[in-house]
């Protein structure tokens, strides 16, 4: 008895020491795992660092990488002190150490070059040191799967260490048990037994409750087999997961029927490759390594009941007897499609941060200016190669320095600083940069304020543009200019001078031209009249002085048209008034060479908006070529019909001899007569090039058709417009305020209106107006002189001048009339086409009572008319 309690003691004590030693070997091989796996994340935040430094350049990766590189040595320091249960174990650290060694070295090459020659050298070597880094990894996976197969069998020697421990305790307590039925005999033996019994229990029921807790639980899949894989246990987190139940797969199939098959033959030929030997594809390659001792945790597809597929975990067990035979295996799996999902979110938001980064750099890189980032303070935290190519630095060089060090002028340029921080942007600030060389370059500094999510300041981002070239361009136009302005002035003076001359001229020609003329009339008008031999001479005389006139007058409208001081009246002007005047002008000059003219019978009126003076001068002087320069007895017709495009077209077309095509490039040149120099016509060569100017003064066009022999057709083409209207709301307004203007409720005695204007349109309108005032009459003049006339005789209250007036203008009328002392006391008004605030500024400072424009608005007309009148009245009341 004595002998079997004391080896009962020795046992317990052996079952309790046991227990508390292999703990303390699953907490090391536990410690040891945890390293392997910290030097495996390490060595990839190592490659992720280098890599991401490639293609940002962002500094930050590259403090990432030297981190994770510390961190690696401090792992391997780790690992060493760590009590190595055998030499394979040694040998690997020592193995991961050089391989460690040897990466750090190729790393560093490869930063190296990168920064020496850029990405596409550097990304070679980088490459080629991946092989280092996959060796590192697969010795560290081998380590790991080695530490982890030494875990699975201490926990498992653990586990039957700490079950052989409660079998010694129920014996012990048996023990007890029975020596106590023995020492109170019946009396308290039952109880004792029941206590023992129930203690012993105890275990016994919480490792039941976890089996079962784990067994039922919807998280896990649970899937028990037999050596063979026929499934024996199915829970209820696999029928969950899986949808089959576990009468559908119990005793029926193998784990792999629920399985990926392409990739059971992927990992099968993996686990062949991997460990030199061949694996069936099949159940055997999902349980290869557990069946070997290993405890195997890999990733795996499950295909569900309905065929629908998701990734799992899987996490495979070797079952053993007593005697170490395998007799099943345990494969306990959970669904990994969350983290799936969730790593590839994260490998997409990583992938468009990368591509986010690049494509930032590539425009940052890709900008013809500089570009500079600074701080708050106006340290440099980036640049794009544009700065370093404007500065002859690096940007290694330009990081971390004050950005105003690399301008001719610092304190300008930290005052660029200070001002886009104050507020917020600047804008074509010019500095002068200045490079490593000495070479120095004019930007034009454009910079603003950037923030961060939460907006507050990080700095300013600035953008100097090389505007070198541009301020050569503004010297050399600002010289150009100059020069330009020089010629013109030097131009103008010549025109001027040109003016002056042929003013100076047509007077000093005039005076003895006067004479010649007068003189050679009275000459030809003697009694007794002269004899043959000298009326020829006399005629000779007279036919050279009028030709002599009539070139100074054409020389002088020539030189005023090219100065710009031909004064133009634009307003709408009756053609057939036009034509009927200059047939009556032209015919008899026809009539002498038997040349008959034709002139259209107008059914409708055509009006066109111009002066018409210089159309009657247009039309006369075509009608004058035409006749020159037709034969005797021709014909020359006249037409007037709408061109289209808002145009009407007049034209003259003669029988002469017509014009070449040579002639007809020469046609608008002055003083070329085309041939016509020898020919007893008499002719300038100028009245063409007048006519042509005028015309495009108004806006026209000119053109000539023409054949040999046959003849040539002129034409001219002037902007087509309505008659003249007076406007106002309506017709009864007019009527209206014209009897209220005229009666105010009494028949008020006539006073006189005289109006001075060329064009009868104009005249026939005002007419109508005055018409419908009773207290009204009215007179009218076709030209200034016969104006001035009527003005003496019958001393009118108001007088209306038109400005363009053949022969004298409306100002040269006015101030005879002002100079006058009979008519000085008459108010003028000026009714004019000139409408520009120039001229109105013109007329009114020189002397015009008011200064109307065309077209006529009534009520500003009658307005006018009425302060005239009462101004008037009031004179003739103080002269009374």
């Amino acid at each position: 008895m004595t002998l079997a309690v004391l080896l009962l003691i020795g046992g317990m004590a052996w079952n309790i020491a046991l227990p508390i030693a292999s703990y303390t070997t699953v907490e090391h091989t536990r410690e040891v795992v945890s390293r392997f796996n910290q030097f495996s994340s390490e060595i990839d935040r190592v490659e992720n660092g280098q890599w991401a430094y490639f293609l940002t350049k962002e500094k930050k990766f590259l403090e990432e990488r030297n981190a994770a590189v510390a961190q690696l040595r401090s792992v391997i320091t780790q690992l060493t002190d760590l009590t190595i249960d055998n030499v394979s174990q040694r040998a690997r650290i020592v193995q991961l150490t050089v391989l460690l060694d040897k990466r750090i070295r190729m790393l560093i090459e490869s930063q190296a070059v990168f920064d020496a020659q850029g990405f596409e050298s550097a990304r070679s070597l980088f490459n080629s040191g991946r092989e280092a880094a996959g060796a590192i990894r697969a010795l560290t996976a081998d380590a790991t799967a080695e530490e982890q197969r030494l875990l699975g069998q201490r926990r498992s020697s653990e586990l039957l260490r700490f079950e052989v421990m409660l079998i010694s305790i129920v014996l012990l307590f048996g023990f007890l048990v029975w020596l106590a039925l023995h020492v109170r005999r019946l009396a308290h033996g039952r109880s004792a037994m029941e206590q023992a019994i129930q203690y012993g229990r105890q275990p016994l029921l919480k490792a039941e409750a976890l089996q079962n807790a784990i067994f039922n639980s919807a998280n896990f899949s649970v899937i028990a087999t037999d050596a063979q894989g026929v499934i024996q246990i199915f829970n209820v987190g696999a029928e969950h997961m899986l949808g089959y139940r576990a009468v559908d797969v119990v005793d029926k199939i193998t784990p792999t029927g629920i399985s990926d098959e392409e990739e059971v033959i992927t990992r099968a030929a993996a686990l062949s490759l991997e460990l030199d030997t061949t694996i069936t594809p099949g159940f055997e390659a999902l349980v290869f390594k557990a069946s070997r001792g290993i405890e195997d945790i890999y990733e795996l597809t499950y295909i569900r009941n309905d065929g629908s597929r998701f990734p799992a975990i899987v996490s495979v067990t070797a079952l053993r007897d007593e005697a170490d035979k395998v007799i099943g295996y345990l494969l306990i799996g959970t669904d990994n499609t969350a983290r799936k999902q969730v790593e590839a979110e994260q490998a997409l938001l990583d992938q468009r941060l990368r591509d986010q980064q690049f494509y930032t750099r590539s425009l940052i890189e890709s900008n013809i200016d500089a570009l500079i980032a600074t701080d708050p303070k106006g340290i440099i935290s980036d640049v794009n190669q544009q700065m370093e190519a404007l500065t002859g630095c690096t940007r290694d060089e330009l990081i971390g320095v004050p950005f105003k060090n690399y301008f001719t002028d610092p304190d300008r340029a930290e005052a660029a600083i200070t001002r886009v921080l104050r507020e917020g942007k600047v804008t074509n600030y010019e500095l002068t940069a200045h490079a490593k060389d000495g070479k120095e370059t004019v930007v034009s500094y454009n910079a603003t304020t950037f923030h961060d999510r939460d907006r507050k300041l990080q700095g300013v981002f600035a953008a100097a543009r090389d505007v070198t070239e541009r301020k050569q361009f503004e010297h050399a136009l600002q010289e150009n200019n100059v020069e330009l302005e020089n010629a013109k002035a030097i131009a103008e003076k010549a025109n001027l001078a040109k003016s002056e001359f042929l003013s100076s001229m047509s007077h000093e020609l005039r005076t003895p031209l006067n004479a010649v003329l007068g003189f050679a009339q009275l000459m030809a008008s003697e009694t007794p009249p002269p004899t043959s031999a000298q009326k020829l001479s006399i005629d000779q005389i007279l036919q050279a002085g009028w030709y002599l006139l009539r070139l100074i007058n054409e020389i002088l409208d020539l030189a005023m048209i090219e100065s710009g001081k031909v004064t133009m009246s634009h307003e709408a002007i009756s053609l057939t008034e036009v034509l009927q005047d200059c047939q009556a002008m032209i015919e008899p000059q026809a009539q002498k060479r038997g040349i008959h003219m034709t002139f259209p019978q107008f059914d409708d009126l055509f009006y066109v908006h111009a002066d018409r003076t210089r159309v009657k001068q247009i039309v006369i002087n075509l009608l004058s070529n035409a006749i020159k320069y037709n034969r005797d007895g021709g014909v020359v017709i006249v037409q007037c019909n709408a061109s289209g495009d808002k145009r009407i077209r007049i034209s003259v077309q003669d029988t002469g001899a017509g014009l070449s095509a040579t002639q007809l490039a020469q046609l608008f040149q002055p003083f070329n007569r085309l041939g016509q120099e020898t020919s007893a016509e008499e002719g300038t060569g100028i009245g063409l090039v007048v006519t042509k100017q005028l015309v495009e003064l108004m806006g026209g066009v000119i053109g000539v058709e023409s054949n040999v022999g046959i003849g040539s057709v002129f034409w001219v083409e002037l902007p087509a417009c309505n008659a003249p209207e007076l406007t106002t709301d309506s017709s009864k307004d007019i009527v209206e305020d014209s009897v209220d203007r005229s009666n105010n409720g009494v028949i008020a005695a006539q006073r006189t209106l005289l109006y001075v204007e060329d064009n009868p349109a104009n005249l026939a309108l005002v007419a109508q107006l005055v018409a419908r005032r009773s207290d009204l009459k009215l007179l009218s003049a076709i030209d200034a002189h016969l104006g001035i006339r009527l003005a003496r005789a019958y001393l009118p209250d108001v007088i209306l001048m038109d400005i363009n007036l053949p022969g004298l203008s409306g100002f040269g009328a006015l101030k005879i009339l002002h100079d006058d002392p009979l008519t000085s006391h008459i108010p003028i008004m000026a009714l004019s086409a000139n409408a520009v605030p120039r001229d109105i500024e013109r007329g009114l400072e020189a002397g015009f009572f008011r200064y109307l424009t065309k077209p006529i608005k009534v009520n500003e007309f009658m307005d006018a008319l009425d302060v005239a009148l009462h101004f008037a009245a009031e004179n003739s009341l103080l002269e009374k």
